[in-house]
């Protein structure tokens, strides 16, 4: 059983899987968040969906660079959660099933390449009360403690 965070599944909502990877990227005593301005403006884990026939690991590697810039390398899979969210992007309701690496990044490539998307380090000691979502909040605090 894959625990939840955030609201419970609505009663007669349909929820369709939506698999994702996404990394804890720690460098020295800090951590890479990706600050993305909508639907909510918030700081999240950098990551995403994994495409159909696309590997976790490769879906990271993908993603990462897409919202931060860099590069990363040695990806260990911590653990994974679940949480129920409305993404109007796709227009649909989604149990987002995500997988959280722990990752090094190597080299900053660039800005990052997805619109309204935001590459910020911050103290890793901080980082679990800056997280936008409970789940990546979770993996933030196991790792570096923090509130």
């Amino acid at each position: 059983m894959i625990r939840r965070f955030g609201e419970p599944a609505a009663k007669g909502q349909k929820y369709r899987i939506r698999p994702g990877a996404y990394a804890v990227l720690l460098l020295g005593g800090d951590v890479l968040l990706t600050w993305q301005e909508a639907p909510e403006p918030e700081f999240q884990l950098p990551g995403g969906g994994i495409d159909p026939g696309e590997s976790a690991v490769r879906a990271l590697h993908r993603e990462v660079g897409e919202e931060t810039g860099w590069s990363i390398a040695a990806p260990r899979r911590l653990g994974a959660f679940r949480r129920f969210a409305y993404m109007p992007e796709y227009d649909r309701w989604a149990e987002k099933v995500c997988h959280v690496y722990l990752a090094r990044p190597v080299r900053r490539l660039g800005p990052p390449r997805e619109a309204g998307h935001s590459a910020v380090w911050v103290p890793a000691r901080e980082a679990a009360a800056l997280a936008g979502n409970p789940g990546d909040a979770h993996f933030l605090r196991l790792l570096f403690g923090g509130r």
